[in-house]
């Protein structure tokens, strides 16, 4: 009875491990057989899906009871309200509810009084929701007198305007990433534009008035094409109209540095609190957060309004580059102060809006993931725009991963020892075989006991 029952056992681990054997082989070859995840995605941050269950119920609610809202540390929707009764609808919706002194029309109300003030050039201000305040910021361009007078201007709108004085000083930033030049200077690619019959760059604005022709080389050999729209200042963009008339392959892919991409699957609005990316040939690809938006900067040029206020840094040379999030073009860069070594404040124009004045659509990837060998033959001819520079310690890729240059960024082996794709299929291959070769093992030594026995029996 013993003897049949270890043969039993037996037979049930031998059938489990072979069992386990088709079972971890077929998952091995469904994860090396599919698209790798990209090892550089950015994390899930959900701020998407939060971003829009708040500004639909800000949008719901009106601004006479809200003031904002923004994306939590925790990943969740925030939205600011001025009445507990809003505070229920808001947590019955499935959002954190903050309870603040002034609605959105105050904040309105308070920004279009420091836009009817005298113009001081080196001035920004923003609406900050999660301080429920206006914040005014000033460069070290600004006199004292000038400050002093804006200061009276918000001491009489009330105590919810906030002064800070900043480092630095907020100018436009010329040059670019991937570089197009032309006699009016030289800026970034941002994103590819169509109009349904032909095919445009959509880069900042104070890159250069409408009839400038844009290069793709320093010796004027390659032309991009001309500017042919734009809006600055009051806005910060304008429309560069292929030479050949088409963006070519790879027109949904933006370079981030050292020949990889990010693919662009949308377009969209970002929300206070989001992590987004931004790419420029003189800092690469820097990461940070949406800190305010609807923000007005009076650059020695002009006044723009209507700006995206991040926290991420840019330097000369980063002017006109796209920034996005996951995959999502969010804007195109503007402007700003300080820089990548102490830090500071970069402004986007944001990108639906620019879309929406010029008559143009974004050109997009048809289905979401990288497709191996998708590329811009170069990114400065295909608005691709901006990379090379290095990328932020630390900073996870914005977005599906797109090669820019060659084919075939994944090997077999670079998928087989990623444990992420096939780690829980090798190891139930690899504790299948340990069992086989255990069961076999065992079986060798019972039946060499057994003979040894069935000698020494008959050897006396």
């Amino acid at each position: 009875m013993r003897h049949a029952r270890r043969r039993i056992v037996r037979r049930v681990v031998r059938l489990a491990a072979v069992g386990g054997l088709l079972v971890g082989g077929t998952m091995v070859t469904r994860a090396v057989a599919s698209e790798p995840p990209d090892t550089s995605a950015a994390p899930h941050t959900l701020a998407q899906p939060a971003s829009g269950t708040g500004a639909g119920l800000v949008s719901r609610l009106g601004a006479s009871r809200t003031a904002g809202h923004w994306v939590g540390s925790d990943g969740r929707p925030v939205v600011a309200v001025t009445d507990e009764s809003t505070a229920e609808e808001v947590r019955r919706a499935g959002a954190e509810a903050k309870l603040v002194r002034h609605s959105m029309s105050e904040l309105k109300s308070a920004t279009s009084t420091l836009r009817s003030a005298p113009r001081v050039p080196g001035t920004a201000w923003a609406l900050d929701y999660r301080s429920n305040e206006v914040v005014v910021r000033g460069d070290s361009t600004v006199s004292g007198s000038d400050w002093s007078r804006l200061t009276g201007v918000a001491e009489g709108i009330g105590g919810f305007v906030r002064m800070e004085r900043t480092e630095g000083t907020f100018t436009t930033r010329l040059n670019g990433a991937e570089p197009i030049l032309s006699t009016a200077g030289r800026c970034s690619a941002g994103f590819n534009v169509t109009d349904g019959q032909s095919d445009f760059v959509l880069t900042a604005g104070h890159c250069g008035p409408t009839g400038s022709v844009w290069f793709g080389d320093d010796g004027g050999d390659r032309q991009v094409g001309k500017t042919v729209a734009g809006s600055f200042p009051g806005d910060d963009f304008s429309l560069v109209e292929y030479a050949n008339g088409k963006a070519g392959d790879g027109a949904d892919v933006v370079a981030v540095g050292g020949g990889k991409g990010i693919r662009i699957t949308g377009t969209g609005e970002p929300a206070v609190g989001q992590r987004v990316f931004r790419s420029g040939s003189t800092s690469g690809l820097r990461d940070g957060q949406v800190s305010a938006l609807d923000a007005t900067v009076n650059y020695p040029e002009g006044t723009v309004t209507g700006l995206i206020e991040t926290d991420v840094c840019a330097e000369p040379g980063d002017s006109g580059g796209p920034m996005f999030s996951e995959g999502i073009a969010l804007g195109v860069t503007s402007g700003g102060s300080g820089d990548c070594d102490k830090g500071g404040t970069t402004f986007f124009q944001p990108l639906p809006e620019a879309m929406k004045s010029l008559g143009v659509q974004l050109i997009v990837s048809p289905e979401k993931g990288a497709a191996p060998g998708a590329s811009p033959s170069s990114p400065a001819a295909t608005g691709g725009g901006d990379g090379g520079g290095e990328t932020a310690p630390g900073a996870a890729a914005p977005g599906a991963s797109a090669p820019v240059t060659g084919v075939n960024g994944s090997t077999l082996l670079s998928r087989l020892t990623d444990r992420r794709n096939v780690g829980p299929g090798m190891l139930v291959v690899a504790g299948s075989l340990i069992a086989l070769v255990a069961t076999r093992w065992i079986r060798a030594e019972q039946d060499r006991k057994a003979y040894r026995r069935h000698y020494s029996a008959t050897w006396g």
